[in-house]
């Protein structure tokens, strides 16, 4: 789950269900579901009418659905092959997927190769170690524990990448060995919503924001006759003991761009007084403990849900470094002093800077 983003102006009404206000050169609409990836989908859009908003929702709803039930780990559906199914049938056979998981797989690998093997999508053993452990937290929070080293390590022997096997032309994926297994968590929320805002694109959408739990996707500008630009707020990491004013960190201003962030405050539980959160670290099979939170903004969602977990793993100059490897990319970093550093290219995106959204 990564942090959640306000959407600058845009708070309030984000989460309510439904609404419209007639502004200068279209229709404002906002909708939300609660039944795709774990999190709440919010939706603003601007639209001729609200039978046209309508159309596209039902569509947007209607493909996380299906992306949700592919890219899932956890559960079975009736007539569909995911990501759960390949991990069930680890070291018994192929099987048989979309598209869109071989895409997902494809892409996944690349990333892994281009950012150093950082994020991996085959860690699921370890992850699932982790989980069990931070469920296990939850569940008594006085007897929390870090996962012994040695079990973890036992299973990172299973986590090689290279080892899962993608033939395009048969549409099949194989896991070689039953220990085996893949979480796609660092990028299946951010690779579904660049689907989603790539096909309503083509479909003709002008105008719109879509907020999947905070992975942000702006397609176009808001068309209101106001502004030229979405304001996209940071949380702050300590916003559950600030005032209310001090919640978000700054707002970036942007066009036809994704915001993405991590953070380790988040799916997390406490060992000694020790946050143990949900972003590990490949080499140490610990969290990673770099900063507090990290946001991307390029033009592709997919890529900034990936490099938002990959550069959050990396010390400062070595992510900066692989950041600015990206063309288009920036980034923001926050540290646990409270310190920031960003990229030079988002200065002119942020308030703190001058940036406004303002038409000119």
């Amino acid at each position: 789950m990564k942090l959640r983003l306000f959407i600058s102006g845009f708070v309030i009404f984000l989460l309510t269900g439904c609404s419209t206000e007639q502004v200068n050169e279209k229709n404002r609409y906002t909708g939300s579901f609660f039944d795709t990836f774990d999190t709440l989908v919010q939706v603003v859009a601007y639209t001729d009418n609200e039978d046209e908003f309508d159309g596209y929702m039902t569509m947007i709803h209607d493909r996380f659905v299906e992306l949700h039930k592919l890219y899932n780990i956890y559960l079975d559906y009736e007539g569909v092959n995911n990501i759960k199914t390949i991990n069930d049938n680890a070291g018994i056979k192929p099987v048989v997927v979309e598209q869109e998981i071989i895409d997902l797989i494809i892409y996944s690998r690349e990333m892994y190769e281009r950012t150093g093997y950082t994020t991996n999508i085959a860690l699921g053993p370890v992850l699932e170690i982790w989980r069990y452990y931070r469920e296990e937290a939850e569940f008594d929070p006085e007897s929390a524990r870090i996962p012994p080293l040695d079990e973890l390590r036992e299973a990172a022997a299973f986590t090689d990448l290279d080892q899962v096997v993608v033939d395009p032309d048969a549409g099949t994926v194989y896991l070689p060995d039953s220990r085996m297994s893949l979480d796609v968590g660092a990028v299946a929320k951010g690779f579904a919503t660049e689907i989603v805002a790539r096909e309503l694109e083509d479909a003709g959408l002008q105008s719109a924001v879509l907020s999947p739990g905070g992975n942000i996707r702006t397609i176009g500008r808001p068309l209101d006759g106001i502004r030229e630009k979405w304001g996209v707020g940071i949380q702050n990491p300590e916003a559950s003991v600030v005032a209310e004013d001090e919640r978000l960190l700054d707002v970036i201003f942007v066009q036809d761009a994704a915001v993405v962030s991590s953070g380790d405050y988040q799916r997390y539980y406490i060992v000694d007084g020790q946050v143990m959160h949900h972003i590990i670290d490949v080499k140490t099979l610990m969290p990673g403990r770099y900063y507090r939170a990290l946001t991307v903004v390029c033009s592709d969602a997919a890529l900034a849900d990936f490099l938002s977990t990959a550069l959050f793993l990396l010390p400062f100059e070595e992510s900066i470094a692989m950041a600015e490897s990206f063309e288009g990319v920036e980034v923001y970093w926050v540290f646990h002093d409270g310190r920031v550093e960003v990229t030079d290219g988002l200065k002119s995106m942020l308030r703190s800077y001058g940036a406004t959204n303002e038409l000119q």
